[in-house]
């Protein structure tokens, strides 16, 4: 294999994206030079990365999980260039006890850890899986020092300060053939007849349940269940459709049936993930390091 890192930035440029045209604008170069940057990563590799269509791009399950080693590899050059020019963090030592929620737990947390474990390997952390309500608590008696978790909708705890990590919007998933995968955009009203598989963490089924609510709409429950991966199982094999902050998508099944996703009409509030403490509790060095990482990556702001 003979692939250029400049030709891993332009995939992962648009893998992100969604489309040629989206990622040449991101990377301020032309069309052409990024579609033949894929083209020679297709020959080098030996396999398919992308699948075309009028919309964009797809990832094929090939390129989903080149995409892991393409970011991996990416991030492990820009680690040595920061350490051969001295810029590597400060040499942190001691303890850090963070809690995450569930879907934190399966999404995000190990992303944030092997950032904080590059910038400061000389931290030692113990994590624990729980509900928000029980991590606060947890914070609260000072048994954490700090928590990455979905933050429940319409709610704000006074006991936490908070900072923001991601916002993930509401799609819906649908199985490949379905009739609503003309429509780019779909009301879950056009969907209340279909089964729908719900995700009991994180208050991910509340949410539909609440927007179900405000349509006047109850469309039967196939399945309730606390995996995501099952959730994609199903739907992949046509079991039902089911409503998921982004973050979660994948467009491959374990079994390696494809399943699609579509921007939603319906007035779904999107998934807000953020990093918490006790409120006017100093944070500790390692536990403010780790903030400091967790709001750098999707820039995260404070609230």
């Amino acid at each position: 294999m003979a692939f250029s890192l400049r030709q891993l930035q332009y995939f992962v440029a648009v893998a992100e994206n969604g489309s040629v045209s989206s990622a040449a604008q991101t990377l301020s170069i032309s069309q052409s030079t990024v579609t033949e940057a894929l083209r020679q990563l297709e020959l080098d590799l030996g396999f398919q990365l992308l699948e075309r269509h009028a919309r964009g791009v797809d990832l094929t399950l090939k390129g989903h999980h080149f995409l892991r080693h393409a970011r991996k590899i990416l991030s492990d050059v820009a680690d040595a260039r920061r350490a051969l020019t001295g810029t590597e963090a400060t040499a942190l030592t001691g303890r850090l006890s963070v809690g995450v929620t569930p879907l934190v737990a399966g999404y995000i947390y190990s992303d944030l850890m092997a950032r904080f474990r590059r910038a400061f390997p000389g931290v030692a952390v113990e994590a624990v899986e729980d509900a928000a309500d029980y991590l606060e608590h947890l914070l609260v008696g000072g048994e954490l020092d700090v928590a990455v978790m979905v933050l429940p909708p319409g709610r704000r705890s006074a006991a936490l300060q908070t900072e923001a990590v991601e916002v993930s919007p509401y799609r819906v998933w649908l199985p490949l053939g379905h009739p609503a995968l003309a429509e780019e955009r779909v009301s879950l009203t056009n969907l209340s007849g279909e089964p729908h598989v719900l995700l009991t963490i994180d208050e991910i089924a509340e949410a539909s349940e609440i927007v179900w609510r405000r349509l006047g709409i109850r469309p039967p429950v196939a399945f309730r269940t606390r995996s995501v991966e099952a959730v994609r199982s199903l739907v992949a094999t046509g079991a039902g459709v089911a409503v998921l902050p982004d973050l979660t998508y994948r467009p491959w099944s374990l079994e390696g049936d494809k399943i699609e996703a579509r921007t939603l009409i319906d007035d779904v509030p999107a998934v807000e993930v953020a990093t918490a403490w006790r409120r006017g509790s100093p944070l500790s060095p390692a536990a403010a390091g780790f903030v400091s990482v967790a709001a750098t990556r999707h820039g995260g702001r404070g609230r």
